[in-house]
């Protein structure tokens, strides 16, 4: 699966920061809703017991 990437990477607002992107002040709302969405989106898919969002049982799962 490809992945378009998202229009805020090539604005001149976007700082990308190891562990810290952001949007200088003055950014568009449009760059700054992107953003969230996108920073929202990453954080879903890396929860515990799963890589790139698909679940996977064992070993991580201690459920029985």
């Amino acid at each position: 699966m490809t992945r378009r990437i998202p229009t805020f990477m090539d604005s001149p607002y976007f700082v990308d920061e190891p562990g810290n992107w952001h949007l200088k002040y003055g950014a568009p709302e449009e760059l700054q809703i992107e953003l969230q969405e996108y920073m929202e989106a990453l954080e879903d898919e890396n929860v515990p017991g799963t890589i790139y969002g698909n679940h996977i049982s064992y070993p991580y799962d201690n459920e029985v």
